[in-house]
């Protein structure tokens, strides 16, 4: 493994981290968060995950990688995203319960991230 592919790996690994902390610091900190909260919570989750997704798609090297890393951080953005915007805009609290799947797969997204990071490519 080169230099570049270890701190890739580590990178990812920090974007995982990032999410299980931010969600324990909303979920085991916090008695309410208001609705400028959830939103502003929401838009800083969708634009790292899709400058991730982004990245994922630039920087690894196996097609199927590539697109599984962009595929679960695009779609952690829509579940996770989604349901703080849909409880900002009043949705019922249930919604909520869709919250956590779009941060597990946030947290797949940087372990396949990880996981493809230095791998050599194939056809594309």
């Amino acid at each position: 493994m080169d230099d570049s592919a270890g701190l890739t790996r580590i990178a990812a690994l920090s974007g995982l981290l990032s999410v299980a902390f931010g969600a324990f610091a909303a979920h085991g900190m916090a008695n309410h968060l208001e609705a400028q909260s959830l939103l502003k919570t929401g838009a800083q989750y969708e634009a790292i995950h899709a400058l991730a997704a982004l990245a994922a798609l630039a920087i690894l090297k196996t097609p199927r990688g590539r697109i599984l890393t962009a595929w679960l951080f695009l779609l952690g953005s829509v579940l996770f995203c989604g349901s703080l915007y849909a409880l900002a805009l009043g949705a019922p609290r249930i919604t909520g319960a869709i919250t956590p799947v779009g941060g597990l797969l946030f947290m797949a997204g940087w372990a396949s991230f990880a996981l493809n990071a230095g791998r050599a490519g194939g056809q594309h």
